[in-house]
Formats: structure tokens, C-alpha cells, sequence
């Protein structure tokens, strides 16, 4: 192995397909974004579908792109990988064909709710699990295809995960690593495989095996790239597509959170903050620990699902002038409302956000809520308000997680979109009071994926080595102390008291709706 050695990895997210080149010292050799003119479509309302085959046609527009540019040193890449949005679901028919479109995570149909039978009834109402298992259900794309579109169920072979069908289109090898299986599937996330038949929780989503795929580890081969694959990709034939995982598991190994201490912001569509631990931790009670990129690890997860997705609805209601300015100024409309943050004081006057727009396992009625309007607030307190409120959330996460893993969190990475942003990263370290440190690319995702790679391909012998020669900081954020009394005031006076007190009203709410 040499300096030169190359991974081309694809990053295929929610709004756009990266292809990166990506060296052995961190840095890229070239990147190319293919952003979607429709991310997704609705044939119905709270619905997000995407044609079958429109990520893998993006992702070999994008490798040819790449591949086409750097033609002179195609013979220094050594291998290929993937990480994919997650819980984005596909239905295949014996010969590997879609038999339906793709439906995506953002996706809020339900399935109609019946009731469990009455062992299971009687043990979900023991633990308190029962309407948590009541939404996990109605939440699940197979039971809502399995009663709407019975057909098509019965015709589908296999039921995967997108990164399963790029795997397929590819190598020809359906298997998936089980480091991508997060979502609605019976998939023991402790043991890493999927569930035995008469599983307690199987009952949510109970697919039969036999419509389940083959399963692999992380740094494992799926396969070699065919030479129908390198017609239609540009990639070359009989490289290794090597396994990674999913999107912000890849983000956490990037931002070199593998160690106790560590924990990874993700400032994307869903915000979420990350760990790596050697033992299996629940990070709220029913929601499960995923298999982390690195095998025997686990990544605990909170997630906050609106997230910074709040921010994109923020620019198209109440954003109109900064979107004129920003077409003008050659910048982006979250530029310039960035640059209105220092105009609004921590804590926003007192309006705050709480940012649960989208009910939860733990918060299954849940809804978002602003309180503390007054005459003297703008929209720039409203902007800084759903950042303060995702910060909230996910300061409320940390306190969580540290709290079931016994472990405290004394550095923070952050990645994601919002973390290009210097004043969101100084409100960030404000709120938690803590060091938060970037590393030398926003495209931490993608660098993970690669990782993986190198040292599957023995350029680096550990993760570890990798991450010293791979991932440097470049800038940190230090708290001020004045500033974080300030949230830590509003946090355990206001901020936590909000759900508590709101959710007799949400569960009225759920029932006129």
C-alpha cells in the first residue's frame, strides 16, 4: 500500500449524492455533489416516496463525474464503499426488481392498529411498552404495504434497506451490513442479526425470514464491482465494495468518536448525538443501541427528527428576503440569518422552542411548541429559537446517555450541515459547556465510509491508526461560563417542565386528529 492509494466512496443522503476520492492522509483528491431537483414525492399527504433506481442512476452520474475527471489514477483506487440515508425501504420481486417505489424515512403513513395478541398485550402493559409498540407498529412501512397493497406483499421476495439495493445494482450480491439496519425490521440490534421467529417484539413488524436479506459485518466484501456496474458508473470493474454502514454511524467513526468521553453532534435533517461504547446501552428506555462501524462497538443514539430540517422550513416560510439577498450576494440564506444571531441574546428574550415536531418512542404524543411570545420578538428570535431548541434536545440526550452508561461526555465533535457555522458552534458549546471541536472536513460521513475501507484494505492495521493519520481538528469552540448559567437557568426552570405539562393537551390533540 502507498501514499497514492485512493477510496471512492458514496455518500448518498437526503438532498444530494457525494462521490469522494478520498486519501490515506484525510484529504480528498476530488468530490462531486449531484444535489436532487425532488429530494422526494408524495402521492398521498404525510407521504415520501423516490423512484426506485433514481439513487443508483445519481450515484453513477456522480462516478462517472468523478471517474471521468481523474482518469490518471483510476489504478490507485482500491476499493469502493456506500452509506445511505437510513430506514428507506424497497420491495423486491424474485428477480430483484422493485416492485413498488422506495419509501424514505422522512415518510409519515400509518398502518391501521389492530391490537397484539393477548400474551404480548399483557407484557407490553407490564413494562409500559404498549403504546410504544402501538407506534413502532403504525409507524412500520411493511405492515402498511402488507394491509394497502396486499399484492404487492405477497409478490415481494425480499424486503431491504436501500444500501442493499446499491449493494445488488452493483455487485450483484444482495446483502446489507448490519451496520445499515436502523429502522422498522426484526433485527436484533444487541446480537447484530435478525430475530427469531416468536421474538417478543417481533410482533411490530413481523416480515417473514425468508423476505429478509443475508447479512454481513462492517469492513467485510459484499462483492466486485461488474462490468455492468462499470458501463453505467465509470467505477472499474473488479474493485471490492467494501461494507460500511450507515450515514451518521460512518459520521461518528469520522469525526473519531470511537473512545469513552466522546460524543458526536450530527447538525443534519435529524439532529442526533452519538456514541461509541464496547457495551451494549440502551440510550432511552425501548430504543435500541445500534451496531456500531467498528464490530463489537455499539452506537447508543438519541435523536432529535426534525432537527435542523427546522431550519430549511424556517427559510421558506419566513425566509423570503434573506433568499433574495442570498441569490445577490452570491452566499446562502442561512449566511445571513447566522450573521443575525449575535443580534438576539441567549434565550431569545424568553421565547422558547421545544423541537419535538415529531412524536417519539419515549414521547409517542408529542408535538413542538414555542412559548414566551411577546411584541418584542422578531423572526430573527425565532430562528435562533429552533436552534436553541434542537441544542435543548440535545443537551436533555447527552444528560440521558450519560446517565445509562455511567459514562461522563467530556468532548464534543460536531458535523452536519449546521456545523459550518461558527456562531452555531459557539451556541452549541455555550449550551452544553463543553469544548466542541471540528475536524478538518464537513463531509465526516463520507470520510468515515472511507475509513472503513483502509483499513479493511490493511493500509492502516486499526481504527485508531487510521484516525491519527485521517482526522485532524481544526478549530474548537470554548464555552463561556456567564453564557451557560444563563441556559442552564432556562433549562432546568423552563425547557424541561414544557413536555410534562403540554402533554395532557398533546393526547387531546391526538384524538381530535
Amino acid at each position: 500500500m502507498t501514499d497514492s492509494n485512493l477510496v471512492l466512496t458514496f455518500d448518498i443522503g437526503t438532498q444530494s449524492t457525494r462521490a469522494l476520492l478520498v486519501k490515506s492522509d484525510g484529504t480528498f483528491k476530488d468530490t462531486v455533489q449531484i444535489k436532487y431537483e425532488e429530494p422526494y414525492f408524495s402521492k398521498a399527504p404525510n407521504q415520501a416516496e423516490q423512484h426506485p433506481d433514481f439513487y443508483f442512476e445519481n450515484l453513477c452520474k456522480a462516478g462517472k463525474e468523478i471517474t471521468g475527471r481523474n482518469s490518471d489514477c483510476l489504478k490507485n483506487i482500491i476499493a469502493v464503499t456506500i452509506t445511505t440515508i437510513r430506514d428507506s425501504t424497497l420491495c423486491l420481486d424474485k428477480d430483484m426488481k422493485p416492485l413498488r417505489d422506495i419509501i424514505l424515512w422522512l415518510d409519515k403513513r400509518e398502518a391501521t392498529f389492530r391490537g397484539f395478541d393477548p400474551i404480548r398485550t399483557a407484557a407490553f402493559k407490564l413494562v409500559g411498552m404498549y403504546d410504544t409498540g402501538e407506534m413502532q407498529f403504525k409507524a412500520s412501512v411493511c405492515n402498511w404495504i402488507a394491509e394497502h397493497e396486499p399484492d404487492i406483499w405477497e409478490k415481494t421476495d425480499k424486503f431491504v434497506m436501500l444500501p442493499a439495493y446499491l449493494n445488488y445494482k452493483l455487485t450483484g450480491k444482495l446483502i446489507d451490513s448490519v451496520a445499515n439496519i436502523i429502522g422498522h425490521v426484526p433485527f436484533d440490534s444487541k446480537k447484530g442479526c435478525w430475530m427469531k421467529e416468536g421474538s417478543l417484539t417481533r410482533c411490530v413488524y413481523d416480515i417473514p425470514k425468508e423476505k429478509l436479506c443475508e447479512l454481513c459485518k462492517p469492513g467485510e466484501t459484499v462483492g466486485y464491482i461488474t462490468e455492468d456496474a462499470c458501463k453505467k458508473s465509470g467505477i472499474p470493474k473488479g474493485l471490492p465494495l467494501i461494507a460500511t454502514g450507515s450515514d451518521k454511524g460512518c459520521e461518528t467513526l469520522g469525526l473519531s468518536v470511537i473512545h469513552k468521553g466522546k460524543a458526536a453532534l450530527s447538525f443534519g435533517t435529524t439532529a442526533t448525538i452519538q456514541i461509541t461504547s464496547d457495551e451494549y446501552i440502551e440510550p432511552q428506555q425501548f430504543m435500541p443501541a445500534y451496531p456500531a462501524i467498528i464490530s463489537g462497538k455499539f452506537n447508543p443514539e438519541i435523536q432529535i427528527f426534525s432537527g435542523y430540517w427546522m431550519l430549511s422550513w424556517f427559510i421558506r416560510e419566513f425566509g423570503h428576503e434573506e433568499r433574495y439577498i442570498a441569490e445577490y450576494q452570491d452566499c446562502s440564506p442561512e449566511d445571513i440569518l447566522n450573521g443575525h444571531l449575535k443580534d438576539v441574546p441567549p434565550g431569545c428574550d424568553s421565547l422558547i422552542l421545544q423541537p419535538y415536531w415529531t412524536p417519539g418512542i419515549t414521547i409517542p404524543n408529542a408535538k413542538g411548541s414555542v412559548i414566551g411570545w411577546s411584541y418584542i420578538h422578531s423572526k430573527y428570535h425565532l430562528y435562533r429559537a429552533i436552534i436553541e431548541g434542537v441544542g435543548f434536545g440535545l443537551y436533555e440526550a447527552m444528560q440521558n446517555i450519560e446517565k445509562r452508561s455511567k459514562v461522563p461526555i467530556t468532548e464534543l465533535y460536531i458535523g452536519g450541515g449546521g456545523s459550518q457555522s461558527d456562531e452555531i458552534s459557539q451556541i452549541t458549546a455555550d449550551m452544553f459547556g463543553l469544548p466542541v471541536k471540528r475536524i478538518q472536513t464537513h463531509e465526516a460521513c463520507g470520510l468515515g465510509s472511507s475509513i472503513v475501507a483502509f483499513v479493511a484494505m490493511g493500509t492502516f492495521k486499526t481504527y485508531d491508526e487510521a484516525l491519527e493519520s485521517m482526522v485532524y481538528v481544526k478549530d474548537i469552540f470554548y464555552p463561556d461560563k456567564k453564557t451557560h448559567e444563563i441556559y442552564e437557568n432556562i433549562y432546568n426552570t423552563i425547557y424541561k417542565k414544557i413536555y410534562r405539562r403540554l402533554n395532557p393537551i398533546f393526547n387531546k390533540m391526538k384524538k381530535m386528529t
